[in-house]
């Protein structure tokens, strides 16, 4: 479990890094470097989650979805120095639930 949580972060970390880094470029002039290397980042979010042990791609990607948010959300607190409010950590907290429910929910027959 401690490795899957590590990925899905690490995923979450590239994805928002990497979309902060064009999005610094596109949107606040910065060098174009900013975008090739936040192109890189990005296709390395893209490998990080077939490290995943789960065997179907859409409960992977449904799962960092969760993860995902949670992840902007910080990423937002941290790098831009917008305090998340009570529904930023409901909403988060409600995400890491939907995130256990799909990995680790009870599956057979419905």
């Amino acid at each position: 479990m401690v490795s899957t949580f590590l990925l899905f972060v690490l995923a979450g970390i590239a994805e928002v890094g990497g979309g902060y880094l064009v999005w610094l470029w596109i949107r606040e002039g910065k060098p174009w470097g900013y975008g090739v290397f936040g192109g890189i980042v990005l296709f390395l979010y893209a490998i990080l989650p077939t490290l995943q042990t789960f065997p179907s791609f859409g409960r992977v990607y449904a799962a960092y979805g969760g993860v995902f948010v949670v992840v902007a959300v910080f990423w937002g607190w941290w790098v831009d120095g917008v305090r998340p409010d009570r529904w930023d950590f409901i909403g988060s907290v409600i995400c890491i639930i939907g995130v256990f429910v799909i990995l680790y929910g009870p599956r057979g027959e419905a």
